[in-house]
């Protein structure tokens, strides 16, 4: 039988009344390798507290309070603990807070992240990218042992093979994943580890949008009906809303006004932090468009998507099931499609309201982003554009003939 725990100047009740107000803990007594529970003193003569103190393995050590002290209350095992059931408490909390007891790994911390995302109305793609990009003997490593050594080679090792602004969006999904482990985990202690290795690539955000004139949108159009009704519909909305494929999957036949402005109730994105609540916004669409969608939705249920595919089957934007008709179809319309995705039409649309003299905040709101994104990614056509703006309030050419009257340069009759 393993001996019994003693401190004899904090494990007895009597014993901690006398000592004196301190700042640091007293006793901190060995309760398992590495962990070792002290008790602080109040200096309001309240109840003290239970601290645990765990070496990081680094020469170092964190301090977490444990519970209440039973200084003046009995302990109940749960709000006021004695010696024993905060050393009991102590251990828990330092030897693991995942099911089966172990320190959380990476994997586990990027499966959490998904749930997480997925009871918050977040986009799970946050989480899935990051796996794909991530070494096995990384994917298995605790948490609490990263360094940012690693994580920056991790980072670096990106670099050149996808998008500096690709690489970024994969971090942020890592960084997420990890600060959500350390928030329910008090030995995680290492978040400087990604705050430095995981730091953002400068210069990412520089736009490379490819923008499409009309009559290539509409050979795009054309070439989508060419080879399914279904991927005809997906790619006209998308071209004339402007919308993203999970934007677009989420529109429900309910969604669809066909009266005499036409437009469609637009499912707002789930990108962004804190809570995504969808929201629905008018966005307008053409006549012509809005009778296609009317006949696709003929003699369905008002709560079914309004965009399927020919089979009946929904888009399904996680899976990227759009992915191989609409390269089949971009080649189709003659363009490139290591350069043109559907997304074009997005960056497209936005071009064309700018330039038609749209304002930035409405374009914005139809859009479902922000002004600051859109000025930031698409500076340069709205420089175009409000140079083609400022030329209207330039001063005309000066008038020939006799008519000129010269301007007095001073006072006086001179």
């Amino acid at each position: 039988m393993a001996p019994r725990l003693r401190a004899p100047k904090i494990d007895s009740r009597s014993a901690r009344l006398v000592l004196p107000w301190r700042r640091a803990p007293y006793g901190l007594v060995s309760i398992a390798p590495r962990l070792r529970l002290g008790y602080r003193k109040t200096k309001t003569g309240t109840a003290g507290t239970w601290v645990l103190e765990a070496a990081d393995g680094k020469g170092g050590e964190w301090q977490k309070r444990v519970g209440t002290a039973d200084d003046i209350e009995d302990a109940d095992g749960e709000f006021v603990l004695d010696f024993y059931q905060a050393a009991d408490r102590a251990r828990q909390m330092a030897r693991g807070t995942t099911d089966n007891g172990r320190p959380a790994t990476v994997d586990e911390a990027l499966t959490a992240y998904a749930k997480n995302l997925t009871a918050r109305g977040g986009s799970v793609t946050n989480a899935k990218r990051v796996h794909p990009h991530l070494p096995p003997a990384l994917v298995a490593k605790p948490v609490s042992l990263l360094t940012s050594r690693e994580l920056q080679h991790l980072r670096d090792g990106l670099v050149g093979k996808i998008k500096n602004s690709s690489i970024n969006r994969i971090m942020r999904g890592l960084k997420a994943a990890l600060n959500l482990a350390a928030k329910h985990d008090p030995r995680i202690t290492n978040a400087n580890a990604w705050r430095i290795g995981l730091e953002a690539l400068p210069d990412a955000h520089t736009a490379r949008n490819v923008i499409l004139t009309d009559d290539q949108v509409h050979a795009l159009i054309a070439a989508a009906y060419s080879e399914d009704d279904g991927l005809g519909l997906l790619v006209e909305t998308a071209a004339i809303t402007g919308a993203r494929v999970s934007q677009l999957a989420r529109l429900e036949i309910v969604d669809l006004q066909a009266g005499h402005e036409p437009r469609l109730m637009m499912p707002s994105s789930c990108k962004g932090k804190g809570v995504k609540k969808i929201t629905r916004k008018p966005v307008p669409i053409t006549a012509s468009l809005a009778a296609r969608l009317q006949q696709a939705a003929k003699d369905r249920e008002r709560a079914e998507p309004l965009l399927l595919r020919s089979d009946g089957s929904p888009w399904r934007p996680e899976t990227a099931n759009y992915h191989r008709p609409v390269i089949r179809a971009v080649r189709s319309a003659g363009l490139d499609p290591a350069t043109v995705t559907l997304y074009a039409l997005r960056h497209s649309s936005i071009v064309r309201s700018l330039l038609a003299g749209v304002p930035v905040r409405v374009c914005a709101a139809q859009h479902d982003t922000s002004t600051v994104m859109l000025e930031r990614t698409y500076s340069e056509h709205i420089l175009d554009h409000s140079d083609a703006v400022a030329r209207r309030g330039l001063l005309g050419a000066a008038p020939s003939g006799e008519n000129i009257v010269p301007l007095r340069t001073g006072s006086g009759d001179g």
